[in-house]
């Protein structure tokens, strides 16, 4: 082998490292670009969880492609269209998440869900079909991903609340459940305390609502789990019990804020206590920790409708604009309009 001189090592180990130097310069506008992507991605979905619908997909359209993880750009979107009640789009697009990832669990349960809306508006033959969709999609997302608590809760629910035709179960369900005590022993109760209900066995259903409440670590929301089923029995002095206490540990627990929408839900569906509906909204709203599962402008809707209940037009008509100003095209349930 022939033996290079000093010099020609020293001009050897320079040309390779220029070499390497613009190989990095080559590399650096793409790592940029990934960078940016999954900035602009992490801002997208700030912008979900706090109910900024418009905002959220004036981010995801304005991505270039190069750099951008599409898979999650594709399943955040149909996450923001679940958000604005636009079933049908958003189950393409979380069909397209999945077409580009098929190992993701949260893209499979997501699929699932919108799938599941979908169902619920279609017609008999559709929603047959859409049905053993949803329940293939749950599954997989499970099979995927088996220590998810969400996703073992919304395999669970289908079981327990679809016909056998469609591959629902009672016994499915109670499988399901022992799987998620393993998991996440608070959503395990609230899952038995459904599939008791379903049977009726009203004694056992309240028995593990108030278990869920006992081991959670941020109970307020298994107290508005309590009061939907006391609202289910008409037992409506301790629903209202139920929501008063959900409502207090919600007001000093972040983490748990979603439990003020929900239960002012609870009490709007009931016409009881409009006032203090009105202040968990609030309260929702002017919390930092909001939620796509409860969306900010559906607050202010209801909110502006508790106020002009209250009396008070202008407050109502300022909670519209501000609505608007998030989701400028969400179309309100028709019992929801104004």
């Amino acid at each position: 082998m022939m033996q290079l001189s000093g010099a020609t090592k020293i001009v050897a180990a320079a040309l390779a490292s220029a070499a390497l130097g613009l190989a990095a310069f080559a590399q650096a506008p793409e790592q940029k670009k990934a960078a940016v992507g999954k900035d602009a991605l992490a801002q997208v979905n700030a912008a979900l969880q706090n109910g900024e619908a418009d905002r959220a997909l004036a981010l995801l359209h304005s991505l270039a492609q190069s750099g951008v993880e599409v898979a999650e750009a594709r399943n955040l979107e149909c996450r923001v269209l679940y958000m604005l009640d636009q079933w049908n789009r958003a189950a393409d697009e979380c069909e397209q998440a999945v077409n580009l990832d098929r190992e993701n669990s949260r893209y499979h349960l997501w699929l699932g869900r919108a799938l599941g809306e979908k169902a619920d508006r279609a017609s008999f033959l559709s929603a047959y079909s859409l049905a053993k969709r949803v329940r293939a999609e749950f599954e997989e997302a499970v099979r995927l991903d088996p220590l998810d608590g969400e996703a073992l809760s919304d395999l669970g629910e289908f079981y327990y609340s679809a016909p056998g035709a469609v591959g629902g179960g009672i016994d499915k369900a109670e499988k399901v459940a022992v799987q998620l005590e393993k998991v996440d022993a608070t959503r395990a109760h609230e899952l038995r305390g459904h599939i008791a209900e379903e049977r009726k066995d009203y004694v056992t259903a309240e028995r593990e609502f108030k278990q869920s409440i006992a081991v959670s670590a941020h109970p307020a929301s298994q107290w508005m789990t309590l009061a939907g089923f006391y609202l289910h029995r008409e037992r409506w002095t301790e629903m209202v019990s139920a929501v008063e206490n959900g409502a207090s540990l919600a007001q000093r627990d972040r983490k748990a804020c979603v439990a003020l929408y929900d239960g002012a839900a609870l009490l709007t569906r009931t016409n009881r206590n409009p006032e203090l509906a009105a202040k968990m909204l609030e309260d929702y709203l002017a919390s930092p920790a909001k939620t796509e599962a409860a969306p900010s402008f559906q607050a202010r809707l209801r909110l502006a409708r508790l106020e002009e209940q209250l009396g008070d037009s202008g407050a109502a008509q300022r909670e519209r604009a501000a609505a608007l100003a998030l989701a400028h095209d969400y179309t309100p349930p028709q019992d929801a309009k104004h």
